[in-house]
């Protein structure tokens, strides 16, 4: 009698943790495309400013087609490339920010050629568009950072014990987190602190990642 109230009491046991850890993971996985959604929008607002910065580029006189038509296949690339919050696998993140990646560096070449014109680099809105890319880069940073560190807590806790006993049977796989970017080591920096007090500009630094990897467009995985 007593071996089957101690059964009975594990049983009990596990089913209130289970409930517990059920809780958490939704908590967590909220948590996680809350931060996913800012990712996206920090994207986009970059998407948004390249075709002014492109048309603004176009003309200065004698400007490298190829890298301004580098660019804008660059981001039409990146912009179909969007991932659903529900599906944030680590090989989906990996496309994402492969693709994202060729855009940045697409428009680091584009600013490292335009310390070759002056004029280009006196206009005003050429300026300003170079100041709202860099604090767009920031953003960017900073939503990749807050969107790996939900996802190394998530990742942390589906995977300890016994919430991973129940995680893959409630819906809840591992989920893939942004890594350091091996190309922006390579990438222009470009100083157009020359230009006055509209900031400085260069190929923006990468997020760092935890432990284990948006924009609007066509492409749906």
């Amino acid at each position: 009698m007593k071996r089957l109230l101690l059964y009975f009491a594990a049983l009990v046991t596990l089913i209130s943790q289970s409930s517990c850890g059920y809780n958490g993971m939704v908590q967590r996985d909220q948590a996680v495309k809350t931060q996913w959604a800012n990712v996206q929008s920090a994207y986009q607002r970059r998407a948004d400013l390249i075709p002014n910065l492109v048309n603004t580029v176009k003309g200065a006189a004698n400007f490298e087609q190829s890298t301004l038509e580098g660019v804008v296949e660059a981001r039409a690339k990146a912009t179909s490339v969007n991932i659903s919050a529900d599906n944030l696998t680590p090989e989906n993140i990996q496309k994402f920010q492969a693709a994202q990646g060729q855009l940045t560096q697409g428009l680091g070449r584009l600013l490292a050629v335009a310390e070759n014109y002056p004029q280009l680099k006196a206009n005003e809105n050429f300026q300003e568009l170079q100041a709202q890319i860099e604090g767009t880069e920031n953003r960017i940073n900073v939503a990749r950072d807050n969107f790996n560190s939900s996802v190394n807590d998530y990742n942390t806790f589906t995977r300890s014990f016994p919430n991973n006993l129940f995680a893959g049977m409630f819906g809840f796989p591992p989920k893939g987190y942004f890594e350091a970017d091996a190309s922006a080591k390579d990438a222009p920096k470009v100083d157009f602190g020359d230009m006055g007090n509209k900031g400085t500009s260069s190929a923006p630094n990468t997020s760092s990642s935890p432990s284990n990897n948006a924009s609007n467009g066509n492409g749906q995985f």
